[in-house]
């Protein structure tokens, strides 16, 4: 097939070149050249006028009259400075770098095209280095151009592959391609329906398109195809698990269920809970596995909504597991759960790689015995010396800290049928990333907080107003709270963040000095044994501060804890920012989330603080987390593999992800295995597809 033809025998590659482009760029074949597709344009067909001239860093074509060309500025800040008038405005043209040249060859009061990238400067526009022509009739009769710009490397361009170079032979494929050898995808009803270019057309568009129209139609149409057969693949793998994974019936809800919840729960569940608790019952009484995530803002309640689902499989006659991603997490899960259960006869079991010798063999055999109800640990949990005798149900907190291999593990722990399975995240994810990520997943959300949790205040403060900030902290402790300071770490600079932290750790002494104030510190580079002494320290309130880096994030439950200072915080992303500030708020009591940073911000970093400040909403917060950082950036997703997108962009193509969506369900509800002669395209498409990955999602 000529799409599969390698790309050295294209005319003007070659082997070496072939060689460049598959090491720098993954192009292997005609095909993969034909879908590298440009990420801008260089739109010449029009000319914009300077009022209206509106974003930075926009390339843009402008006609006027040179007004006024000098040389300012002495040795390295020597400069050639002109300026272009319109009928609208005024804007100057600058040069560095071959000022005597260009000086001599522009002159005042003549007309000329130009064109550059614009630039902000003491709040005014300027183009630097413009490509600048004078406007002669026939240059203004010679068709203006709309050219594709494709991305490149220095490697490429040293090989004559720069942006130019890749325009060449892109025009080269397109030329010796045929519409014949370019097989449409989607079906003419779906093409007709939703007035979506021909493949071919599309791909000619995409490359070489007349104007921007061209490229909105080709963009539409290539968007749609790469989210449709996605969301298409997704779905088939959803409706053969459900067809085809049988699950444990939990018919029965017995004395431990009732007990607990008339007996031992503390509080009166929320609605989201209940709704949520009624989705997995409908689940587990199904007889097909269960496979759902649950998602939960910090604080909504997803621990004991776990907590009462396990109890359903225990009254079934089942064992269930809790996995944690760290030990702290893992820890107090166990000590909550063990609290919450009290004397109901429940056996509660804890595992990790520090548990050994004795006291591990006794609870290995306990669940080998099936005496043993539930379990929870780390991920010692996957061990192959781990065994059950009746594992029905698999939970895994923080499931975005787990490899999908590791939670497979986990599923091969039931001897009969796969256990059902519930993740739990508190790392709220946007709709379009839900729908990509864990479209295979039956998603619940808990998207209500307990009565009384008061919304938690958050400031953002700089190096001035340091005073400020302590004397929030010394009227908290006043009245018996507690404080966290939390300093990043990041794998780069360790050494110096750990500078960092203890430089701080010595400037809270100072200020916050014993015996009035005791101090705790915790960070990655202390012994498990260490960092665990100080963080109960702290749980039993004998500190009143903590200084900690991100170790903290997650699972720290300490509800006397009124005050969450981050410091740069800048350096964090939304998401781990959103995690901290949870670590407060959960008393009934005011609290408050602090946030320092620089004098300096880049635009990213002032809209993250702001967003922190204007809202406490996880699900908001992750929405700009997605628009500033991109999918790929955000936690959890790099592992995915599904993120890797040719053309469509999450942060911007929801609308057309949720089409996508909807019109796959519509065809596969009524043709699931794709038989009908209209789906035959989508059916042979598909097979291709699905050879070059798996969906490894059905594990959850």
């Amino acid at each position: 097939m000529p799409l599969d033809t390698a790309i050295e025998y294209l005319k003007g590659v070659g082997p070496q070149r072939a060689e460049t482009l598959k090491q720098e760029r993954s192009i292997y074949t005609y095909g993969d050249l034909l879908h590298h597709f440009p990420f801008r344009y260089i739109d010449r067909t029009r000319f914009h006028t300077i009022r209206h001239l509106q974003e930075e860093g926009e390339q843009v074509q402008l006609r006027g009259i040179l007004r006024r060309l000098e040389v300012l500025g002495e040795g390295r800040s020597k400069r050639l400075s002109a300026t272009l008038r319109d009928d609208t405005g005024v804007i100057e043209l600058v040069w560095f770098q071959g000022i005597q040249w260009m000086e001599k060859s522009l002159m005042v009061g003549k007309e000329y095209i130009v064109f550059g990238r614009i630039n902000l400067f003491n709040s005014r526009f300027n183009i630097t280095h413009p490509e600048i022509e004078e406007a002669t009739p026939d240059k203004l009769q010679t068709p203006r151009t709309f050219e594709p710009v494709y991305a490149t490397t220095d490697k490429l361009s040293q090989k004559g592959l720069d942006a130019r170079g890749l325009r060449k032979i892109m025009r080269q494929l397109l030329e010796v391609l045929r519409p014949n050898e370019v097989p449409e995808t989607l079906p003419d009803h779906l093409l007709s329906a939703y007035r979506l270019l021909p493949r071919w057309d599309a791909l000619q568009k995409i490359h070489f398109p007349e104007n921007q129209l061209d490229v909105d139609a080709a963009s539409r149409r290539l968007k749609f195809e790469e989210l449709f057969f996605l969301q298409l693949r997704i779905l088939q793998a959803r409706q053969v698990r459900r067809v085809q994974v049988k699950g444990f019936v939990f018919e029965q809800l017995g004395d431990f269920f009732n007990r607990f919840y008339a007996e031992k729960l503390p509080f009166e569940l929320t609605g989201a809970q209940k709704r949520v608790l009624r989705e997995i019952r409908a689940d587990l009484r199904s007889g097909r596995q269960m496979n759902r995530l649950v998602q939960g803002d910090v604080g909504s309640g997803k621990t004991v909504v776990a907590l009462i689902t396990m109890l359903m499989a225990i009254d079934n006659g089942f064992q269930a597991c809790l996995m944690a991603p760290t030990e702290v997490l893992a820890q107090q899960h166990f000590d909550g759960l063990s609290a919450l259960l009290g004397d109901l006869g429940v056996e509660i079991g804890y595992l990790s790689g520090t548990v050994k010798g004795k006291k591990r063999d006794a609870i290995l055999e306990r669940l080998l015995s099936g005496q043993m109800h539930i379990v929870i640990g780390t991920h010692a949990l996957l061990e192959d010396w781990v065994q059950f005798n009746n594992l029905g149900i698999s939970i895994i907190d923080e499931q975005h800290r787990f490899g999908v291999e590791q939670r497979f593990k986990l599923w091969q722990k039931s001897k009969m049928l796969p256990p059902h399975v519930l993740v739990m995240t508190a790392t709220p994810i946007p709709r379009t990333l839900a729908m990509t990520l864990y479209g295979d997943l039956e998603v619940s959300v808990i998207d209500e907080l307990p009565p009384g949790r008061k919304p938690i205040t958050t400031m953002h403060k700089t190096e001035a107003h340091r005073l400020r900030v302590q004397g929030i902290m010394r009227e908290e402790i006043a009245k018996g709270r507690q404080v966290y300071v939390v300093y990043p770490m990041i794998e780069e600079t360790e050494k110096l963040d750990l500078q960092n932290l203890m430089a701080g750790f010595e400037a809270l002494s100072r200020d916050f000095p014993m015996p009035d104030y005791q101090i705790s510190i915790v960070h990655g580079k202390m012994k498990a044994a260490d960092k665990n002494y100080e963080m109960q320290r702290f749980i039993r309130h004998e500190t009143q501060i903590m200084v900690a880096t991100t170790v903290i994030e997650v699972g720290v439950n300490v509800p006397n804890a009124s005050v969450m200072v981050i410091e740069n915080a800048e350096r964090f992303g939304l998401s781990q920012l959103h995690q901290l500030r949870g670590r407060v708020g959960r008393g009934a009591e005011q609290s408050f989330c602090i946030l320092m940073t620089g004098y300096k911000l880049s635009q990213d970093g002032r809209e993250r603080i702001q967003t922190m400040v204007n809202t406490n909403d996880g699900f908001e917060i992750a929405e700009a987390d997605l628009r500033l950082r991109g999918p790929g950036n955000i936690e959890g997703t790099q592992q995915s593999g599904m993120l890797h997108f040719r053309i469509a962009d999450l942060a911007k193509d929801g609308p057309i992800l949720q089409a996508a969506r909807s019109i796959a369900q519509q065809i596969l509800e009524l043709d699931p295995e794709l038989r009908t002669p209209e789906n035959a395209r989508l059916k042979q498409f598909l097979e291709a597809y699905a050879k070059d990955s798996k969906i490894w999602s059905r594990i959850s």
